[in-house]
Order: C-alpha cells, then structure tokens, then sequence
C-alpha cells in the first residue's frame, strides 16, 4: 500500500456534534489515519446549524472545508476538488445531497483512486434496501471499492455481500484517549445513573424502558437525562434534564455518577456487534457502564467484570440496587484497561491500513 495516502472524505461534520452522533468516531479515526503519515481533506456541509454549534476549531490534523448546503452545484464543486486523491470515503447519513454523492463520488474511481462507501448507520440502510429492490444507493453498491461499517459484525458483512459489495469491512467504534478520559467529578453532573443521547425515533422506546420506567420504580435514587430533544418528554421527578452537552462535557458527565447507561437503537441491538461511540467514550472516562443487551458485547467488553448488561428495565434496577461505590469503580477501570489494550482509534487506523493494503480481515477481533 501507498504511504502517506491523500484522503478525501466527506462525512456529516468534523468540527460539530450537534445532531451529529458520528463526530467521535470522525474524529478519532482521523486523527488516528494522520499520525500514521496520511494527509486528510473532510467535506462537510453547512446544514442542521452545525457550524453554529461548533464544539472545537479547525483541527491540525485535517483540512476541514465547509460547503454551501442549498446548492447541488456547490457540493459538485467540492466533489471535483477531490479528483486525484488516493482513498475517498464518502460517509452514510451526511443529511445533504446524499443521493448525488453516492453517484457523484463514483466518477472519481480511477487506476491509483479507491472509493468506498463508509455506512455509520448499517443496519438503518440495510433494512432500507432489504424492503426496497430498486432503492437508488442498492444498485451503486456493487460499484464501490469497498463498503465499511462502523458497527454490524458477520450480520452486517453477510447482508452486504448478498446487496453485491465486492468486500465490506466493520471499522468498529473506538476510543480516542486524546478526548476521551478521567477528570475529577462535578457536582451538576452527580446522580446514581446517568443517560446521554439524543431523542430518536428508533431509540425512544427503548429509553422508555431501561431508563424512565427504572427512574419511575426507583424514587429514592436520582437520574440524570443528557441529550437533544427530550425538553418536553413526560419524565419523573427524580430525572434532571441537562439538554444538549457539548463535547467538552462529556469526561465530567461521565466520570461524575455512580453508573452511565447505554441504551441502542432498535436496529443496532436487532443486528447485534454494533457498540456506539458512548461506549467508548464512557469506558475511556473510566465510568461503570450498564448497557442494554445485544449481540457481540464480549468482542468489546466482558460482563459483569467490565461491563453490566442488562435485557430490560428491571435487571438496570437490579444493577443499581446491588452496586456499591467500590464495585462501580472496579468495573470502570476494568473497563478502561481493556478498551486502552485492544479498542483505540489508533487500532482502527492500523485495520483499515490493512485492509487496503488487501491484507485478509475476521469480522470477529481478537
């Protein structure tokens, strides 16, 4: 494989995580792929107030370019200033122009130019496809280099083969230690479990079940509720509702409780083998996790000594009501070992380096 690869990748945003849950795993891998020697050009638009909600400046480790996002000709543009690069990666769910790019970014294939296609939402654009046989972006698959998931495992990889991608690769969620780490407790943070993630159709229900009803049957413990759109959400009494928190707060949010919840969206849990990036920035802080049940959680972390995994709402009760202080903090270092050894961005770098030096991948890690 080349060294030093000229990376063109256009993604949702870099520089912003308002509605935008993909900027961790962005950012990590970015980074990652530029210490590693590779030059990266991220294409994002100016949509959904992003860049008014800008929770970091221009990285060093970037060219971050910003393009009009009321004009297709000016996505077209910057589609064409990309022309020559080594590897472009266009990313699922960028939320403009998403169909002409999923075209676009095809005439740019070229002896010396890969493109694939790198979904962070798998199991949403597969059960798009699987119901519809003459959906637009299902009969461009078999045209890219390479597809990439961020989540999925064998279910993922198999349904993508039968859609006719020449190979797909999970690039699984990580953690960037830069970002993502322990710092001391804050008092507005304090509660026994705590919940961040934005209000989402396909994750509503779910948040229902192993965090308001826990929260309702549990009085005497208090709840702490981080995240877009759950301002006029009915919730007890003994749930604090912070709002949107930007990245800067996300170590003291999870540092700060005695326990941090996940909760997956249907699809992903439905799937399996697809972990977010709360986990890892959860564990990277060092926080005692408790995570809704799916399938492949053992490829990440192990349970009960790293990680407690509960199947609904009453086993997150019995979690909370049987968990000290001291065993909190014994899961949460466990935790933090384990993802340090084995699941950073630095890892992932190194895997996708490999899978484009066409070196033999497993869905499942060691």
């Amino acid at each position: 494989m080349k060294t030093g690869l000229n990376i063109a990748f256009f993604g949702s945003s870099l520089v912003s995580a308002y509605w935008n849950g993909a900027a961790t795993y962005y950012r990590g891998l970015i980074r990652a792929l530029h210490e590693r020697g590779h030059r990266i050009t991220f294409y994002e638009p100016d949509a959904y107030e992003r860049q008014q909600h800008r929770d970091m400046p221009d990285p060093d480790w970037a060219r971050v370019v910003v393009y009009p996002a009321d004009r297709e000709a000016s996505a077209l543009k910057v589609l064409e200033s990309a022309r020559g690069a080594d590897l472009v990666i266009k990313a699922s769910g960028i939320g403009v122009f998403d169909e002409l790019l999923e075209r676009a970014v095809l005439d740019l294939q070229k002896p010396g130019t890969l493109v694939a296609f790198l979904d962070v939402d798998a199991p949403a654009t597969l059960d798009r496809i699987q119901k519809d046989s003459t959906d637009r972006f299902r009969l461009l698959i078999p045209r890219y280099d390479l597809v990439l998931t961020y989540g999925g495992g064998k279910p993922v990889v198999k349904a993508y083969a039968a859609a006719g991608a020449r190979q797909c690769v999970p690039i699984y969620n990580a953690l960037d230690p830069h970002t993502h780490h322990p710092v001391g407790r804050e008092a507005r943070f304090e509660a026994d479990l705590a919940f961040l993630g934005n209000r989402l159709p396909d994750r509503e229900t779910r948040v229902e079940e192993f965090f308001l009803r826990v929260a309702a049957a549990m009085p005497e413990k208090t709840f702490l509720l981080g995240g877009n759109g759950w301002q006029d959400k009915p919730c007890p009494k003994n749930i604090r509702y912070v709002g949107h928190l930007y990245t800067r707060d996300h170590n003291a949010f999870n540092c700060t409780p005695q326990a941090v919840l996940n909760v997956n969206r249907e699809s992903m849990a439905r799937y399996g083998f697809s972990p977010p990036t709360r986990v890892f920035e959860a564990t990277g802080a060092g926080a005692c996790l408790i995570t809704d049940q799916w399938e492949g959680i053992e490829m990440f972390l192990e349970p009960e000594r790293e990680i407690l995994v509960a199947q609904d709402g009453w086993e997150v009760t019995e979690h909370l009501s049987s968990l000290s202080p001291g065993r909190a903090q014994t899961i949460g270092q466990a935790a933090r070992k384990r993802i340090l050894a084995g699941h950073t961005y630095a890892h992932r770098a190194a895997q996708l380096e490999a899978v484009l030096a066409g070196e033999p991948q497993e869905t499942r890690l060691a």
